[in-house]
């Protein structure tokens, strides 16, 4: 497929993306590009499934499949049949709810933004795809197709985690309304009316993670309800602006600081762009770096918690004066204080080596162990702050040694320190029996269709496997 990648006085900002859209086939992936899209897909159904398990989630399911409608599509680890645009809302929101779904939208040069893709993409994909009788690889197709315009407009908008903005609702409601329109069978013109609808539903705030609220996961649920809603209405009939994206009042000018459209444009139609990392721990990426230095002490030094006297964390100033670098307090919602903070996710790792779901509810955060060190954590924000990805810990021990650990690339990130295939497997097995909503069997051989996901003709067969045995 040639590259499309310079704008000219004919063509709109929209025109290019939806074109470009619209003309991406499966055979334009290279192997590369849709192993890792399969990663994601396995990721996502394994943490969907561990999503259960979260606090609050039963009541939202509950509210939710009571608003009834037709039954398009599963509340994957649930099996009810709801709207496609209610099914995708929830599996988005399940799968927000331990903050261990992909993350970090790339663009050229392998370089990153803070964004959270997948949690919204994949949901929107697979009730749509079950609903429209999709296969795999028209689902891979248009997922990639989504995904890579949702990461190139992250990449582009000059997006500041500490804005304010949450882009989970902005970018992932653009890319997720393509992913639907391609699924749908849309034109380039409904398309683009669709994308117009969708910028008009664009919201989300940080704020919820600020003050550890549940509601932290909406933004991403939300943009999932609104693409399909966008979707169904353009193919409804109803029309939207010229050019929702780029033009007067569009995407750019009202939820961008600092776009820069040719950065989004750049390698157009040769390189495919979405999230590129798997996470290994269940908590903000910001504090994987130091929990990443903790969990590398505790397996090259086997370092005892009870030797431990001091914890220095170090960081960058905007890390350390941000919402992971808040004093650590359980509040109502324990697990979302314990997935944003660097005080709790150090301590848990020096306890027990990882940090995953089962680590971030009250019972874990109440352990005399973690309480412990908890008290002795000490976060200070000494490295320059272009070191975005890195941190140091210092262990004061009480034989007056100090152990200490630098990372500067921590695990995950598919360029530059991948989970291997096996992990990720791994990671998916763990979530998907933490849930106690998924036996082994039906989760293996739910593996195993992701694996040969472009060979399969029916996503009932996936989706199916995803039904609790009752």
């Amino acid at each position: 497929m040639a590259g499309d990648g310079q704008l000219t006085a004919q063509a709109t900002l929209t025109d290019r993306l939806v074109r470009h859209a619209h003309r991406v086939r499966f055979e334009d992936f290279g192997p590369s590009v849709l192993e890792r899209a399969r990663h994601r897909v396995l990721d996502a159904l394994g943490n969907t499934a561990a999503g259960h398990r979260a606090q609050g989630t039963g009541r939202l399911v509950e509210t939710v499949v009571g608003w009834g409608g037709r039954p398009d599509a599963p509340v994957l680890g649930d099996g009810r049949r709801i709207p496609a645009h209610h099914a995708a809302m929830l599996n988005a929101a399940l799968m927000r709810s331990f903050d261990f779904e992909p993350v970090g939208a790339e663009g050229p040069g392998r370089r990153q933004v803070a964004a959270h893709l997948t949690g919204t993409t994949v949901p929107v994909a697979l009730a749509v795809g079950e609903r429209e009788g999709a296969d795999g690889r028209a689902l891979l197709t248009a997922l990639l197709a989504g995904e890579d315009i949702a990461a190139r407009l992250a990449f582009g908008s000059g997006f500041d985690v500490y804005s304010g903005q949450d882009n989970t609702g902005t970018v992932n409601g653009v890319g997720a309304t393509v992913v639907a329109c391609l699924l749908m069978g849309l034109d380039e013109t409904r398309t683009r009316h669709a994308l117009g609808i969708a910028v008009n539903q664009l919201a989300g705030t940080v704020a919820a993670i600020f003050d550890r609220a549940s509601a932290f996961t909406l933004p991403m649920a939300f943009a999932a309800r609104n693409a399909i809603t966008a979707a169904e209405l353009a193919a409804a009939g109803t029309t939207g602006p010229e050019d929702p994206l780029g033009g007067r009042f569009g995407f750019l000018q009202t939820y961008c600081a600092d776009p820069d459209p040719e950065v989004m444009l750049e390698r157009l139609g040769e390189e495919f762009y979405a999230d590129a990392v798997i996470k290994p721990w269940s908590c903000c990426r910001a504090a994987h770096p130091s929990l990443d230095a903790c969990v590398r002490l505790v397996e090259e030094g086997g370092v005892d918690p009870e030797r431990i006297e001091k914890v220095v964390v170090h960081v960058t100033p905007r890390t350390a004066g941000g919402f992971v670098g808040q004093p650590f307090e359980p509040g109502e919602c324990p697990e979302v204080s314990a997935a944003f903070s660097i005080r709790y996710t150090a301590a848990a790792a020096l306890v027990f080596g990882t940090v995953r779901p089962e680590h971030l509810g009250p019972e874990v955060v109440a352990d005399p162990r973690v309480r412990a060190l908890l008290d002795v954590v000490e976060i200070r924000g000494s490295l320059d702050d272009r070191e975005v990805l890195t941190a140091e810990v210092e262990l004061h021990l009480s034989d007056g040694t100090v152990a200490r650990q630098r990372v500067d690339t921590p695990r995950g990130d598919v360029h530059h320190a991948p989970l291997s295939e096996a992990q990720i497997l791994e990671k998916y097995r763990l979530n998907t029996a933490f849930s106690g909503r998924i036996g082994p069997a039906r989760a293996e051989r739910a593996a195993e269709l992701v694996a040969h996901l472009e060979d399969l003709e029916d996503l009932g067969a996936l989706t199916g496997c995803f039904v609790p045995e009752r």
